[in-house]
C-alpha cells in the first residue's frame, strides 16, 4: 500500500472509521463513501483497491466504476481507464465525468472521431465547457474564441445564473386580487353604527312607569 500523505486529522478519522466498517462486512456499501475519502486526500492507489474490492460484490455499481476509472487514470493506467469508462458510458450516456477523461484518452492515442463523440456528448450538455472545446478545436483545427466572443460566453453564462436565481426564488406577486375572490363562506361583520340600537328591557319599564305617573297626576288635577 502507497504511503499515506499528511491529512487531516477529521478526514484521517473518518477513513479509519469506514475502513473499519469495510473490513467487518466485505459487502458493506461504505467502499464507496471510503474510497471518496480517499480520493479527497489524493490517495488513489487505496481508493483503486477499494473500489476493485467492492465491484467484486457489486458488479456494474456505475458510479463506483467510474470513480475506479478515474483512479486508474490518476494511477498512469490508461488501457484499465479507458476499458472501464467505456463500460460506464455504454450504461449511461450522460456520465460527463467519465467522458471527460475519455476525451482526453483517445485525443492521446489518436482517436479523433472518439474524442469528439466524448467532446460533443459534454458540449451537449454545456455548450461553455471550455476543456471540452479546447479538445474539440485541437481535433478539428478551429480557430480559437476571439477574446470578444469569449465575453460574450461569460457573459451569457453569468446572466443564465442570475435567470436561474429568479427562477428559484420568485418575487411576491403584487397583483391585486380578483374581484369574486371572496370565498362563498365569507360573511361581512355588519357595522354597529349602522344598527339600529337594542332596546333595553329596564328602560322600557322606566318610561313606562313615568307615563303611568303623569296620567294619575292629569287625572287629578281633573277631579279637583
Amino acid at each position: 500500500m502507497a504511503s499515506s500523505p499528511r491529512i487531516d486529522p477529521s478526514i484521517a478519522a473518518q477513513i479509519d472509521r469506514l475502513a473499519t466498517a469495510v473490513a467487518k462486512d466485505p459487502r458493506s456499501k461504505e467502499f464507496l463513501p471510503l474510497a471518496d475519502e480517499y480520493i479527497k486526500v489524493g490517495m488513489w492507489q487505496e481508493a483503486a483497491a477499494v473500489l476493485e474490492d467492492g465491484l467484486k460484490a457489486y458488479p456494474g455499481f456505475v458510479t463506483a466504476m467510474a470513480a475506479l476509472g478515474r483512479a486508474y487514470d490518476q494511477l498512469g493506467q490508461p488501457v484499465k481507464a479507458k476499458a472501464i469508462l467505456e463500460e460506464v458510458v455504454k450504461q449511461r450516456p450522460d456520465n460527463l465525468r467519465a467522458h471527460r477523461i475519455l476525451a482526453k484518452l483517445y485525443q492521446t492515442e489518436g482517436k479523433a472521431e472518439l474524442a469528439l463523440l466524448s467532446c460533443t456528448a459534454i458540449l451537449n450538455a454545456n455548450p461553455f465547457d471550455e476543456e471540452a472545446s479546447s479538445i474539440k478545436r485541437s481535433i478539428t483545427g478551429a480557430p480559437d474564441d476571439p477574446p470578444e466572443t469569449k465575453i460574450n460566453k461569460k457573459r451569457i453564462i453569468a446572466e443564465s445564473k442570475t435567470d436561474e436565481a429568479k427562477t428559484t426564488f420568485p418575487r411576491a406577486s403584487t397583483s391585486e386580487p380578483a374581484p369574486d375572490a371572496t370565498p362563498a363562506s365569507f360573511e361581512p361583520t355588519p357595522d354597529p353604527s349602522l344598527q339600529p340600537a337594542a332596546a333595553s328591557p329596564v328602560k322600557h319599564a322606566v318610561a313606562i312607569a313615568r307615563l303611568e305617573a303623569w296620567l294619575r297626576t292629569v287625572q287629578a288635577q281633573r277631579l279637583h
